[in-house]
């Protein structure tokens, strides 16, 4: 059965709405042109030479999908209208979900990608290849629309058995199994990220051989660091809120979590020696001095 009544029983919101507003308004507004540089930077004048700038290119396109949910959540938290529409309230909503189950992949995925690159330089050097990097990129793609259908599903059901309702503030998950999977998702990226962290520190205080030779251990360790903060800090506890209590309980996370795209540049800039730089032919995969 769906719960079809308003969140929090009609509690008066309107304090916390212009923070909301606030809040999104600012990460909209860094956000775009910070992730539009980057995806620009790595597209453009690194290549694609290593799988690292594949994962980073899609983590900043779905980014930048974040981004652009933002602005009619803007408006509805500064005016309290939504006059889009259900369908368009369920797909925005879609890109705010799908941004945490994508960018939680894509982090893992260049976390791993620092691991083999580290800790095995030669046995993984055939699988570290732009080819198997896209085709793990096309593969989370896949997964992440197949996920949305069930999920959009269940959304039109709620909002079509609840005639006051609105957009963004729901009592309740309305489809509780599936709503379930995000936070183990999110909790198995995150065990991922914790046994890289581990592996690559212990490597970083072995003396290294040539193939494996690390100039600047400390980006690499940043690397690591950051997307375990992403982790900890942005993905984890909304997943956790909105699955245990309600989505409307876990709006102050949700705006937590929007700013994680306004973080992840500098990942890329941990990734990469000389980030401006246009890379020609060289292999970028571990930052050097």
């Amino acid at each position: 059965m769906y719960n079809c009544s308003v969140a929090e029983n009609g509690t008066d919101l309107r304090w916390r709405n212009p923070a909301y507003s606030a809040v999104f308004g600012s990460v909209m507004i860094l956000g775009l042109p910070l992730n539009a540089v980057s995806l620009w930077i790595l597209a453009c004048r690194h290549k694609l030479h290593a799988p690292s700038a594949v994962f980073m290119i899609n983590l900043a396109v779905s980014d930048l999908l974040l981004v652009i949910s933002l602005p009619p959540r803007v408006y509805f938290y500064a005016t309290g209208h939504w006059p889009l529409g259900k369908m368009a309230c369920i797909w925005i909503t879609m890109l705010f979900r799908n941004n945490i189950r994508s960018s939680s992949i894509f982090i893992t995925f260049i976390c791993v990608d620092r691991l083999l690159a580290v800790v095995y330089p030669l046995r993984s050097r055939h699988l570290r290849t732009t080819t198997n990097a896209w085709k793990a990129t096309a593969g989370v793609w896949t997964f992440v629309v197949v996920w949305n259908f069930p999920e959009s599903w269940s959304f039109s059901r709620y909002l079509n058995c609840c005639t006051d309702c609105k957009c963004f503030e729901f009592s309740k998950p309305p489809w509780i199994w599936l709503d379930s999977l995000q936070p183990v998702l999110v909790l198995l990226m995150l065990t991922v990220n914790v046994v890289c962290t581990i592996m690559v520190s212990a490597t970083l205080r072995k003396r290294l051989s040539e193939s494996a030779k690390v100039n600047n251990k400390v980006n690499v360790m940043l690397i690591f660091i950051m997307n375990l903060i992403m982790f900890a800090v942005f993905f984890l506890p909304v997943s956790l809120v909105t699955f245990l209590k309600s989505w409307t309980s876990g709006t102050p996370l949700v705006c937590l979590a929007s700013v994680n795209c306004c973080l992840d540049p500098l990942l890329y800039y941990f990734s990469f020696d000389g980030f401006w730089k246009r890379k020609e032919g060289v292999d970028t995969s571990i930052p050097c001095e």
